[in-house]
């Protein structure tokens, strides 16, 4: 039996690039860490929320790679002599991703009780009818 995909099915033409998306999230290794929220806010906007208790807002980086939202954590080890007994608090970099669609623009980032706030607008989408003409061959 043949793998019938997005690109191989008759009905669904020029799908080839949601296809190699798809596999691309999959392929993404987001772990578990640091947990995190999606919200819908609006019928057109979303935020995203992550637990980054103990970063600082110069410990993130946000950006947006081939319409991709790549989120950054990276603490800085002060090492300033300080002697743990026991040490339970990870001081840990992580890298979270999310695909965004075209239509999806990010907008503000707001950090906030350890928590970091990601608002996403969605445009609305505008309804395009086309004419085709026929002419005779």
């Amino acid at each position: 039996m043949t793998k019938m995909t997005l690109g191989s099915h008759p009905h669904m033409l020029g799908f080839e690039q949601l296809e190699r998306l798809l596999e691309r999230t999959a392929k993404s290794g987001n772990e578990g860490y640091p947990p995190f929220n999606i919200e819908q806010t609006s019928d057109f906007s979303y935020r995203i929320t992550l637990a980054v208790a103990g970063f600082a807002e110069e410990d993130l980086q946000i950006t947006v790679e081939d319409r991709t939202l790549v989120i950054r954590g990276r603490q800085s080890d002060d090492g300033d002599g300080r002697v743990f007994l026991h040490r339970g608090i990870a001081a840990r970099q992580f890298q979270r991703t999310f695909v965004l669609a075209d239509s999806v623009e990010v907008g503000e980032a707001i950090i906030e009780n350890g928590l970091l706030h990601v608002d996403l607008t969605r445009a609305k989408p505008e309804t395009v009818v086309q004419t085709i003409s026929i002419r005779r061959g």
